[in-house]
């Protein structure tokens, strides 16, 4: 029996293009950017009268959240969420040239492009967009263009903690996106927006602690398990992403129907929860994860649904059976508010025949045990440095550059894995999965407790990484470096700035960058 992932060779979202950004996209982004950051700046200008408005802080929320997965926009779509803006944003205008009069203040109003709400087709939209990118940036020095670039990934990072912890009931950080946006409205000195960024990032990974203990309250302690890969006969589902609180909802739907529960990517994670060992109708993992979903999701015999904040541009894969709860969605993609959509397809599709046996994978940990075997270990044993290597993209580059990484590091480093194994002494291993947050969670323990140089090494790039690599760049005793990421994550340029100014350094070779690393004073 052989593990699926075993088999993983190559990277659909690079050698596709799924993750890669183009030149139509940017520009309606450009569009969508300049609405969210005026609707921020009136906003923001209304919350001392206590002013509440759900419908523009949902088109705000939301379409930031889009941007993260870059759909292919359609014209129908984009206008929808262009119409929304221009109904809402003229009543948040009008309140507050009100709320001035009634204060005796004098509006302090923000310059808005004429042809903004003027354009009469997507091609108008498109040419606006590439003028006002480049009015934007005239003027901008290529770091201070980064800087904003990085803000914006921050906002994304941000939008989705929020996103997130409204699924459990928690209305948090809502604000801190405002002033982020409405940052992006002028002009800043550099180290002015370093400082902001820093303070940005550290605010955003409190609201990812945040997410993570409201997941452990409602679903229990996370601890190790054993994932299938395997499939068995029958009707099959797959649900596809981060959030948990959606698979559960699907699993509470389809717990009477003679259909087996699959989950993809990230969604695995939810298997380490105790919650969902209730479920009968979860089987295990199918697939390689995102960045290999063109495979998974043309060989998966059953309905496909993308929860929030995992599209990519899959309209190549159209079949008729993706469907999806987000805001926006890619061409072929099916939007849907229940699962009335998602029955038939069941009905239509085939589901498994006969099924196929794959070993299964150990994933998770106990976070109190792998706590006590560090500090066990750095009580007994003399360690000159610290390496916690994060999560990896389980590519065969990957593989190779970890196996060599590892095999050539002193005896005289304490290495604590989160998903690459090797069997020596120095080495804690534990299989974090797609938990992102373990990252932070253990780093944050050590550099609490021990002075010790600590390098935080972040082989694989997610929505959240930047926010994490930044606020760790900011702690003492600490030294982050990162691995190549998809050009929709993080892009060459933005790796130059992330070094300039925050001191954050790409990887080479093993090697050259053990080398690196051991040299540093």
């Amino acid at each position: 029996m052989t593990n699926y992932n075993e088999d993983y060779q190559y990277n659909s979202c690079t050698s596709r293009g799924i993750c890669s950004v183009n030149p139509r996209t940017s520009s309606l982004q450009e569009i969508l950017l300049i609405y969210i950051t005026i609707s921020a700046y009136y906003v923001l200008k209304l919350k001392e009268s206590g002013y509440k408005n759900k419908p523009i802080r949902n088109l705000i929320l939301n379409t930031i959240s889009i941007t993260v997965s870059n759909p292919e926009f359609s014209e129908n779509d984009f206008n929808a969420i262009i119409k929304g803006f221009n109904e809402e944003l003229p009543k948040i205008i009008d309140m507050y040239i009100d709320f001035c009069k009634r204060n005796g203040k004098e509006p302090e109003h923000l310059e808005i492009p004429a042809e903004l709400n003027k354009s009469e087709n997507i091609v108008d939209s498109i040419r606006l967009g590439q003028k006002e990118y480049l009015k934007r940036i005239k003027n901008l020095s290529e770091s201070m263009r980064d800087l904003y670039r990085i803000m914006f990934v921050l906002a994304k990072s941000i939008c989705i903690n929020i996103l997130d912890l409204e699924s459990f009931g928690v209305d948090d950080g809502y604000i801190l996106i405002l002033e982020l946006l409405n940052k992006l409205n002028f002009n800043n000195e550099e180290n002015e927006l370093k400082t902001f960024i820093l303070n940005i990032a550290e605010a955003d990974n409190k609201l990812m602690k945040r997410l993570y203990f409201l997941k452990e309250e409602k679903y229990g302690v996370q601890r190790p398990k054993e994932v299938s890969y395997s499939t068995i006969p029958g009707k099959a589902i797959l649900v596809v992403g981060s959030n948990i609180r959606e698979l559960e909802i699907i699993l509470e739907e389809f717990k009477e129907d003679e259909v087996f529960v699959y989950t993809h990517d990230e969604m695995m994670l939810a298997h380490t929860f105790p919650k969902f060992e209730e479920y009968a109708n979860l089987q295990g993992q199918f697939g390689q994860g995102m960045e290999n979903c063109l495979l998974d999701f043309a060989t998966f015999p059953g309905p496909i649904i993308l929860t929030r904040h995992s599209l990519y541009n899959v309209e190549n894969l159209y079949r008729g059976r993706l469907y999806t709860t987000d805001f926006a969605y890619s061409k072929g993609v099916i939007p849907i508010t229940d699962f009335s959509e998602v029955r038939k397809g069941i009905e239509e599709t085939k589901g498994f025949k006969t099924g196929k046996v794959c070993s299964s994978e150990k994933v998770g940990f106990n976070y109190d045990d792998v706590i006590a075997t560090i500090k066990t270990k750095l009580e007994t044993e003399s360690y000159t440095k610290i390496f916690i290597i994060g999560l990896n993209g389980y590519t065969k580059e990957d593989r190779e550059y970890y196996n060599k990484f590892l095999d050539i590091v002193p005896d005289d480093v304490l290495v604590i894995s989160l998903s690459c194994y090797k069997e020596k002494n120095n080495v804690v291993y534990l299989n974090a999965c797609f938990d992102s947050y373990a990252m932070l969670r253990i780093s944050d323990e050590i550099l609490n407790q021990y002075d010790l140089k600590t390098y935080l090494i972040f082989p694989k790039c997610d929505i959240h990484t930047i926010s994490k690599m930044i606020y760790f760049s900011n702690r003492k005793g600490s030294f982050v470096y990162v691995g190549k990421c998809t050009p929709i994550t993080l892009n060459p340029n933005l790796i130059f700035t992330l070094t300039k100014i925050f001191n954050i350094k790409g990887l080479t070779t093993p090697k050259k960058d053990l080398e690196r690393i051991m040299n540093e004073k």
